[in-house]
């Protein structure tokens, strides 16, 4: 007699199986021959997609082998050969990694899809609508991307200096001048692009980051060092702000799942403090002039 916990484990494999069925037959529907580069085959043709041996064909599988995957059977699967199939049935990115998921296989890494690759215009309104709170979008690697006006009037990001938020913030002389709590947070700052590093132990980008800022900073060279490592999240800060005067935020960092390229980073002001009301005062006309790019301290 099954256990519970099998009976559990195999009703979840049977609905992921059928999932899977019904997932590429739904795919496979919707890809025409012109689109495969297949003659339509006049009015003999009685799907609206193509056949489950066009399919195979065009992914270089065998027919019944196709045909045991698409009807759910539980087979054994690799990386390559639903790549094949992916490529043939034209599927986005998201879709990809589901059919891996259905496939039983861990899927590969997000991607971003071409349909979603312009999505800064989108991403500039949002960030402009957190107004008058300090708000940019970084890369993978922490390279600005886009920044509104408070995190100009707050965290000094400007043209002239390195767009990256790493090495900016062991480098820049108006940044270190403010941050009142520059050396508690400085190892966790470490520990989170560390983390971005062990998911992508192979990627230059990452280590042509690290290396600048060896050379750049003996105190990023020796944090690193160290070798903590922590998830993106929230992280509290004190600046002290020539004009404005005592700020205290929460830096927070949200993912877009169509742009994993991607993150914006919010700051919020803790309540109780007077940072809202000392926010908007900077970001006021009055607040605004002469407190652009003071000089440090």
């Amino acid at each position: 007699m099954a256990t519970p916990a099998r009976s559990t484990t195999d009703n979840a494999k049977a609905h992921r199986l059928a999932e899977l069925r019904e997932f590429l037959m739904s795919r496979r529907a919707r890809v025409t021959p012109a689109l495969a580069g297949l003659p339509d085959g006049g009015a003999r043709r009685r799907t609206p997609g193509l056949r489950r041996e066009e399919v195979a064909v065009l992914a270089g599988v065998g027919v019944s082998w196709y045909q045991w995957l698409e009807q759910g059977r539980d087979i054994t699967v690799s990386p390559q050969v639903l790549d094949s199939v992916a490529r043939v049935l034209r599927l986005t990115s998201a879709e990809r990694r589901h059919l891996y998921v259905l496939a039983g296989l861990n899927p590969p890494a997000p991607e971003v899809d071409p349909a979603d690759a312009d999505m800064c215009d989108g991403l500039r309104r949002l960030i402009d609508a957190w107004m008058p709170f300090p708000a940019h979008i970084m890369d993978r690697y922490w390279n600005v991307v886009l920044y509104n006006d408070a995190a100009s009037l707050v965290l000094g990001l400007r043209p002239g200096i390195v767009q990256n938020c790493l090495i900016t913030f062991f480098t820049d002389d108006v940044y270190r001048s403010r941050a009142t709590t520059w050396e508690q947070i400085a190892p966790q700052v470490v520990a989170q692009f560390r983390a971005g590093c062990s998911e992508n132990p192979e990627d230059e980008g990452f280590q042509a980051v690290v290396a600048e800022a060896k050379e750049a900073s003996a105190e990023f060279a020796a944090l690193w060092e160290q070798r903590d490592i922590a998830p993106g999240g929230q992280i509290r800060k004190e600046l002290e702000h020539p004009t404005a005067g005592t700020l205290q935020v929460e830096s927070t960092q949200l993912r877009v799942p169509a742009r994993p390229d991607l993150a914006i980073v919010l700051h919020t002001p803790l309540p109780g403090t007077g940072t809202e009301e000392r926010l908007k005062w900077l970001a006021s006309p009055e607040g605004r002039r002469d407190a652009m790019y003071p000089v440090p301290g």
